[in-house]
């Protein structure tokens, strides 16, 4: 009989631990979606923060580097950028003053001037001062990044109708180049980054409306 009652005890064990670990993904999630408000709105702000300080890189080597598109001349492909243009043996700075030149360059610079900007609020936004509330800082650096993405929305915009419109039908055999293609990544990634911090300012906002912080 004592065997029987330990057999028993032993297999009510041994099923329990079974249905503990079916249950062990569904306790781990409802773990994170308790985790505290603070931690959360902190997630946000450094995911925010990583990805505008990728698109703020991204932004700087694509307005600096010379593949914004190739193209075929004399037989052999060539290269520019915003700045200069570029055959096989030798680089040119390009001193036309052409309007979707110009118009790209300063919409670009001020992209990356919009995004610095939003990186240093967003970094001021971790900090606690007395003079400023967090929100507003969280605030300040989800703003900057959405005008920076405008900013670089509208010069791949331009740059990518002229081209289209322009150059495509001048030279027969080109193609958009990797400079090119950097421009619309730091797009997605300043974009995000403001995504990111204005959901840190709308947590920050329910808790001081809900209770004091």
């Amino acid at each position: 009989m004592v065997f029987l009652d330990s057999s028993l005890v032993w297999v009510f064990s041994a099923f329990v631990s079974v249905e503990e670990r079916h249950l062990a993904p569904v306790s781990l999630f409802e773990h994170l979606s308790q985790l505290p408000p603070t931690i959360k709105m902190y997630s946000f702000m450094g995911g925010g923060l990583f990805c505008a300080c990728v698109g703020n890189i991204l932004l700087v080597v694509s307005t600096a580097t010379d593949y914004w598109m190739q193209y075929r001349l004399s037989g052999a492909f060539a290269h520019q950028g915003l700045w200069r243009y570029c055959d096989t043996a030798k680089c040119y700075m390009q001193t036309e003053s052409i309007a979707y030149w110009n118009a790209t360059r300063a919409f670009m610079i001020l992209s990356t001037l919009s995004c610095f900007a939003g990186i240093i609020a967003g970094i001021l936004s971790f900090a606690h001062f007395s003079t400023f509330q967090r929100f507003n800082r969280s605030f300040a650096a989800g703003i900057m990044f959405f005008i920076s993405t405008l900013f670089v929305l509208l010069a791949m915009a331009i740059y990518t109708g002229v081209t289209v419109n322009f150059l495509g039908k001048r030279y027969g055999d080109w193609r958009f180049s990797w400079s090119y293609i950097l421009g619309w990544v730091a797009l997605l990634m300043t974009f995000f980054a403001g995504i990111f911090y204005m959901c840190a300012y709308r947590m920050h906002e329910c808790r001081r409306v809900t209770g004091p912080r």
